[in-house]
């Protein structure tokens, strides 16, 4: 009868099977996966200094500025940086 030659074949592909995956080589092997421990931590975002305040400068404001033309023009032709301030 076959069976005793299936039910043979069977229990040698078993034993086989057995022998092999309770000792498995080496390129099978679990490793547990590296973490790059180098990597710097992630960096939150920086706070921004305020901005200091613009500095006008020294020079005449707008109303000085008319006082003054009002004062040099006297007398003056209308014309140039006296234009609308002359007379």
């Amino acid at each position: 009868m076959k069976y005793p030659l299936i039910l043979g074949s069977l229990m040698a592909l078993l034993a086989c099977h057995v022998s092999h995956s309770a000792t498995p080589p080496d390129s099978f092997t679990a490793v547990a996966p590296t973490t790059n421990t180098t990597a710097a931590p992630k960096k939150g975002k920086k706070a921004r200094a305020p901005k200091p305040p613009k500095d006008k400068g020294y020079g005449e404001n707008r109303a000085e500025r008319d006082k003054r033309l009002l004062r040099e023009c006297r007398g003056k032709p209308n014309a140039g940086a006296c234009e609308g301030y002359a007379n």
